[in-house]
């Protein structure tokens, strides 16, 4: 039975696993980019098509484990054999350089389908388990803490990733990288294995129709049509984030191929910012508990686009206090949105109901502001070559200029939002 206070052991469940997780993601969602770069062609353009395509594939996969995790009633499969198999598939990834040799069409390809791959099993563990088991064991009156901690631990990873990462690769080359990433995913799979377990109260939820009819059922969107708060909080998520698409995917090859700093210094100058904007989401984790979301999330956006135009300084300093900026207003409107969505979904259909998450976080975001990034890099880009002397476009500064005029659309749904729910009271 739930209480008001989560057990020391599903906190350390919460923070090896989750930070296990994100420490791929942070590897998916930069370095998989540099080493694209570096290792195939310094081409926006199939950083692009990694993204969306990876996209559209961690919303399939959300929901069809999701779905499966909730007929079961059981999260700890999904999370078990998900951070197994996505241990081998980021191992499988560095060998895709070795196809440039061939063609770089064909390396390119390979890299797009191989990051499908591990984003596939990547929503299965974390999307599709780790997330909905969060909720399973927690409450609207301990989410505050939660949020704050399920916020913070990208962060984490990619202050981690940031400092250590970078400086791994320069010392050992992308493939031998890989592997020892791989081999701490594996670590994480035996880790659930053995220390996870579900919440006895989470009951199987079957659609007597069979599992297909229970999967389709999602794509009728009835949750988003029933629910016009769900729907507005959902939007802030997509609006915010087509933004953040716009640069995040591309900041870390700017720090190299524009500002001409190696991949240890960009590392720690992102590291650095972000651990400096850590702490925040803590002091806002009393702020949620009382249900104080949307002054919070009309503060974050602000302090998101001021950040971003921070980042149109010159210089070491700028950068890290940009990222600093950008990092708290990143860090705080996720907690608040992750806090609402944990609120407002069903329990019987929360591995499902992740699918939602996905669709308007990740798909949409990625699919919109990924492309419009790399449009941008193309038209008005620093011209750079890679290690083998292939010729392409790296992001100039004017690419946070534009990324943060979209940002400010991000009120609109918070004003709509905040009128929704005093609706409800």
């Amino acid at each position: 039975m739930k209480t008001d206070k989560i057990s020391k052991k599903n906190w350390i469940v919460i923070l090896v696993t989750g930070l296990a997780g994100q420490l791929c993601w942070h590897v998916e969602n930069q370095w998989f980019n540099t080493f694209v770069y570096a290792k195939i062609a310094p081409d926006p353009d199939i950083i692009s098509n990694m993204v969306i395509y990876s996209a559209i594939t961690s919303v399939f996969a959300t929901v069809f484990f999701g779905t499966l995790s909730d007929r079961a009633g059981k999260r700890k499969p999904s999370m078990v054999y998900g951070y197994f198999i996505w241990s081998i598939t980021v191992i499988l990834f560095g060998l895709t350089a070795y196809l440039r040799t061939r063609s770089v069409g064909m390396a390119a390809t390979s890299a797009v389908i191989a990051d499908c791959v591990m984003t596939f099993f990547g929503s299965m563990a974390h999307d599709a388990g780790f997330n909905p088991w969060s909720s399973d064991i927690s409450n609207e009156r301990n989410r505050g803490m939660l949020g704050a901690v399920i916020a913070v631990l990208p962060v984490i990873a990619s202050i981690v990733g940031s400092l250590l990462f970078g400086n791994l690769i320069d010392k050992f080359d992308y493939t031998v990288f890989f592997i020892i990433i791989g081999v701490m995913m594996l670590g994480a799979s035996i880790f659930t294995h053995f220390c996870l377990q579900d919440n006895p109260d989470i009951k199987p939820n079957r659609d007597p129709k069979g599992f297909w009819h229970q999967f389709i059922s999602f794509f009728n969107f009835s949750q988003v049509r029933e629910d016009r708060l769900l729907l507005w909080v959902l939007l802030i998520f997509s609006t915010y984030f087509i933004g953040f698409q716009m640069y995040f995917t591309h900041i870390t090859n700017y720090l190299i191929y524009s500002c001409g700093y190696t991949a240890g210094l960009s590392g720690i100058l992102l590291g650095v910012g972000l651990l400096l904007a850590s702490p925040v989401t803590f002091f806002v984790s009393r702020y949620l508990n009382q249900g104080k979301f949307y002054t919070l999330m009309d503060i974050t956006v602000v302090v998101s686009i001021i950040g971003l135009l921070v980042l149109q300084v010159p210089g070491k300093v700028a950068i890290v206090g940009g990222i600093f900026l950008i990092g708290s207003g990143y860090m705080c409107l996720f907690q608040t949105l992750m806090v609402m969505l944990k609120n407002l979904y069903p329990e019987e259909t929360r591995g499902q109901s992740e699918g939602l998450r996905t669709l308007f976080y990740v798909m949409i975001p990625m699919c919109i502001g990924t492309p419009f990034g790399s449009y941008i890099i193309k038209t008005s880009g620093v011209p750079t070559v890679n290690e083998y002397g292939i010729e392409g476009f790296a992001a100039s500064r004017n690419l946070f200029l534009y990324a943060a005029a979209w940002t400010v659309l991000t009120l609109i749904p918070i004003h709509f939002a905040r009128k929704e729910a005093k609706k409800r009271k």
